[in-house]
């Protein structure tokens, strides 16, 4: 897939890249002939009779060569390097697009850390690599090969051959270099993720590492993962390191071996003095892109290095179907589980085991069980952030998978257990950053959740700025932001799971009787621990163990004497206590 991305992204620039490349040839071409000219006119001085018109012309050949070869190396660079800047957004678009689309089983396996290396890290090295690497790369190979031919066909073939001896030693051992360079930069990578995942840890963690008096071990742990990270990066430097010297010493020598024969070549007249110093100036010419070789490896060994970790993310294909093709009429809210059972792809036990229940539309639902009966599962399944393994669940008669998954969800509003917000202003989320919602639309949300009046508290009302996930709030104040950006939806199915657990006895009478009001049409499903938070709905649903235990509404419940019977005693009694 990544692959494919970047094959796409370079036809739809090729013009680009082609006009890039021939301004590279040009620029690289032409500076070649400097050192010709240079010598010439050194050849030209050793008479003393020498033409100053000739010598003249030479210099403004120079000077022209030179802004020729500014003006397209200017043009190449901001082609080349420019559109590996464009691709590097293409990529990390098409990679948060395709973080989107994944599993929530994909994140339960992944730290959060490691996928930040990905989109910061992984497609930096492979931006370098398409960009700079690549381009360097082909003007070094034209720069040597122009100046080579400027060696063997305006000095000599014999005294190019002997002093390019050391070259394919450098060749070699880069190759063999870059290999052990491509290994070292992947472990840099892990190392990198595991350091940012502990950093973003601690920081989400901070209070409850404070609490327990945990910070010494906490700087610990980071110490460790800092140690690991500076080990594997010295290792990656250290033989990267190793490449320039190698170079640097190989031309040296070919240096000591010019001026060696070549000198001894001028004193027997084979060359003139000239073209000796042309021919230093291409075997100078040459070291450089040599040089530059070195780099060009150590960065495409990186890239190569990123490319295999992003493509193992773009062959995670999304588990869910999304059927975005599907026409449907619009939702009414009428829910039916079949005979529906479930196991999480990470455990063995399942965890809904044949529960079969009905919700007609303006019907309220609530259910309640312990911690681990599976009142979440059911609405994972409803929302297809998982496929559903045994049975079905069918909305207006009709399966889910023959709705769009865009329809499904919605058509639905989520209060999750975590109340998360964003970093942002009140107003956008509530309104999660959508401008179909007027003011009165926002302020009517919110008064129907009862956060309205904390809001006004706020120096600046709905534009306050939230901390990270809402941080400069109370649980409950979030609980009621989120249950806000759900109402104003006016979904056609309303879910508060577990939603209304950090807001007081009272509040959540006033919203709950709220909802009651303005939701007497619509179904809505709530899952909670309080029987408070129930007793008013059509009907109550009793979980254990992926099961249902009893069914029936409040007083019915009551009458039977089982487990709804001995939550509601056992929480009342503990309110009397209290």
């Amino acid at each position: 897939m990544s692959n494919k991305i970047i094959t796409n992204f370079i036809k739809k620039n090729s013009f680009f890249y082609i006009v890039g490349i021939v301004l590279m040839l040009t620029a690289s071409l032409t500076q070649a002939l400097i050192p010709t000219i240079v010598g010439n006119t050194i050849d030209l001085m050793q008479d003393a009779n020498f033409d100053q018109s000739l010598i003249l012309n030479n210099i403004f050949y120079i000077i022209g060569i030179t802004l020729l070869v500014f003006l397209a190396t200017f043009g190449w660079r901001n082609l080349i390097i420019g559109n590996s800047r464009k691709l590097e957004c293409t990529l990390r678009e098409h990679l948060f697009n395709h973080f989107q689309k994944l599993s929530p089983e994909f994140y339960n396996k992944r730290k959060t850390g490691d996928l930040i290396a990905y989109a910061i890290n992984d497609i930096n090295a492979v931006r370098m690599t398409f960009g700079p690497a690549c381009a360097l790369s082909i003007n070094s190979f034209v720069i040597c090969v122009s100046a080579i031919y400027f060696m063997v066909a305006n000095v000599n073939l014999r005294l190019t051959l002997l002093c390019l001896l050391p070259l394919p030693v450098v060749v070699v051992f880069m190759l063999r270099v870059g290999k052990k360079i491509q290994l070292r930069f992947k472990k840099v990578q892990e190392n990198f993720a595991s350091i940012s995942d502990c950093v973003q840890e601690n920081i989400y963690g901070i209070r409850v590492v404070k609490a327990y008096v945990q910070e010494e071990k906490e700087i610990a742990k980071f110490e460790k993962l800092n140690n690991n990270m500076e080990e594997s990066t010295l290792n990656m430097v250290k033989t990267s390191s190793v490449l320039e010297p190698v170079i640097e010493i190989c031309f040296s020598i070919s240096f000591v071996l010019s001026l060696l024969i070549g000198g001894n070549m001028v004193l027997q007249n084979q060359i003139t003095l000239g073209a000796f110093v042309a021919f230093q100036g291409y075997l100078t010419m040459i070291m450089k892109p040599v040089l530059n070789i070195g780099k060009v490896i150590t960065h495409i060994q990186r890239g190569m290095a990123s490319l295999i970790r992003l493509k193992e993310i773009f062959n995670t294909e999304p588990h869910i179907n999304e059927n975005n093709h599907l026409t449907t009429p619009p939702i009414n809210g009428e829910i039916r589980f079949e005979n529906l059972s479930f196991t999480y792809p990470s455990s063995k036990m399942k965890a809904l085991n044949n529960i079969s229940f009905d919700i007609p539309k303006g019907h309220t639902i609530g259910i309640v069980g312990k911690t681990g009966s599976g009142k979440t599962t059911i609405i994972n399944l409803l929302l297809k952030l998982f496929n559903t393994s045994e049975g079905v669940i069918k909305i207006d008669d009709r399966s889910i998978d023959h709705f769009p998954l865009e329809n499904i969800r919605n058509s639905i509003g989520l209060v999750p257990q975590d109340s998360f917000l964003f970093s942002t202003s009140i107003k956008n989320n509530i309104t999660f950053f959508k401008d179909i919602y007027s003011n009165k639309d926002i302020e009517d949300a919110s008064q129907k959740s009862y956060i309205y009046k904390s809001i006004l508290g706020f120096s600046d009302g709905f534009y306050t700025k939230l901390g990270e996930q809402g941080v400069n709030l109370s649980g409950g104040q979030k609980q009621r932001i989120a249950i806000a950006r759900a109402l104003i939806k006016d979904p056609d199915i309303l879910i508060l799971d577990d939603s209304l657990s950090a807001v007081d006895t009272e509040t959540e009478r006033k919203i709950l009787t709220s909802l009651r009001e303005v939701r007497k049409d619509k179904t809505t499903i709530i899952i909670a621990h309080r029987i408070s938070a129930v007793e008013h709905a059509n009907e109550i649903i009793v979980l254990d163990e992926g099961e249902i235990k009893e069914k029936g509404s409040h007083n019915e419940l009551l009458e039977k004497g089982g487990m709804y019977y001995e939550m509601y005693h056992e929480q009342y009694s503990k309110d009397d206590i209290a």
